[in-house]
């Protein structure tokens, strides 16, 4: 009886998209809760993305013209409202395709959703290396854990010569352990020692960490990682300054918001973190994004909102190569493209991972500062 419940609504979607005057599009972010700049940028850079394929007169399906517009859903951080959110959008909104989620422990729980109803899904920032393995509807737009710890390791242990490492972590989220474990591994491997391991549970409501701290300064690291989310990280550092650690410091690239030096003021400076984007990047397609998304949001796009517009021009030209809203045509168009993004030229690999660089940033005088980049 399910599957045939499941055929039918797949029938019911597929005629509803063919039908449609437009093209509808999910986006699911983090609008509201303790990551709600990344939700609004992602949000925004969406929205840019959809007008400049609309600009240009929308996207041809079937013969016939049609507008791009988004649909958005609120997931507040929360992976049950994120599955509850994702069902809304395919179900009710009859949506081709889904950008999103932001955290991986969201896109966790929307993936099988995705998977099961044969809906394209792109999570534009969800770096847990678990999300794609849902299955062969589910892509991101942003590099892996693997890599990312692997870059911030290297960087640790070669340029800043730490010998012994730190780690800090909130150990109920995916992201931040999936973090935590590589770049120990990757430290090690570098010649370093990790002298301690701390963990808490559940950041966005953690507002203490000086017992972790304390334990963590025992151990005299020459280097403290942190891959937690902005807040967090911000209340972390002020904290540690407040008990006398002051030793050189990386995140992730849940670092990458203003907030972080808002909340964490001079508790951050010199922090570095691994990241998707610059936005001081010289190349021409990045110079030009950043211009159009200023022009029209009034302040600089973050990585959240580079990653969220090459999500969605991942789509569209999906999209535009089938001229159809086939979701197996649209998955086979994902798989086998090559996509000039603003954080980087993406290709897939055979998990449906983008093969792409990153670059770490420095805060410096309370703004990101380009330091490297490294390449994949």
């Amino acid at each position: 009886m399910r599957t045939k419940i499941l055929f039918f609504a797949l029938f019911l979607l597929f005629a509803s998209c063919s039908k449609q005057k437009d093209i509808a599009i999910g986006g699911l972010f983090p609008l509201t809760g303790n990551t709600a700049t990344y939700g609004q940028s992602s949000r925004q850079a969406m929205e840019l993305a959809l007008d400049d394929a609309n600009k240009e007169g929308g996207l041809a399906v079937a013969g016939t013209k049609l507008l791009a517009r988004g649909v958005y859903e609120d997931d507040e951080g929360q992976p049950e409202k994120a599955a509850n959110a994702c069902q809304k959008l395919i179900s009710r909104d009859a949506v081709c395709a889904i950008i999103g989620a932001v955290a991986s422990k969201n896109s966790l729980a929307i993936a099988p959703i995705c998977q099961e109803s044969r809906i394209p899904m792109i999570s534009s920032a969800s770096t847990n290396e678990k999300v794609t393995e849902a299955g062969d509807f589910v892509f991101r737009a942003c590099f892996i854990d693997p890599f990312q710890g692997m870059v911030m390791a290297k960087y640790a242990a070669t340029t800043l010569r730490a010998k012994k490492a730190a780690v800090l972590y909130d150990n109920g989220n995916d992201y931040n352990k999936g973090l935590a474990e590589v770049f120990s591994r990757k430290f090690a491997e570098y010649g370093g020692v990790i002298v301690a391991r701390e963990a808490f549970t559940d950041e966005a409501n953690t507002v203490d960490f000086k017992a972790q701290l304390t334990n963590i300064k025992s151990s005299s690291p020459d280097f403290l990682y942190c891959p937690n989310y902005y807040t967090a990280d911000a209340m972390i550092m002020k904290q540690a300054r407040e008990i006398g650690l002051s030793v050189p410091t990386g995140g992730g690239d849940g670092w990458d918001s203003p907030e972080l030096v808002t909340i964490g003021g001079q508790a951050v400076e010199g922090c570095v973190f691994s990241n998707h984007f610059s936005k001081d990047d010289t190349s021409a397609i990045v110079k030009n994004f950043v211009t159009k998304y200023k022009e029209k949001y009034g302040a600089a796009p973050d990585a959240l909102a580079s990653l969220a517009y090459d999500a969605t021009v991942i789509l569209l030209s999906a999209i535009r190569k089938t001229e159809s809203l086939d979701p197996d045509a649209i998955r086979e168009a994902i798989r086998t493209d090559v996509v000039a993004g603003v954080s980087g030229n993406i290709t897939f690999d055979d998990k449906r991972n983008p093969i792409k660089s990153a670059v770490i940033l420095k805060i410096q005088d309370g703004k990101q500062v380009f330091v490297t980049r490294v390449a994949p």
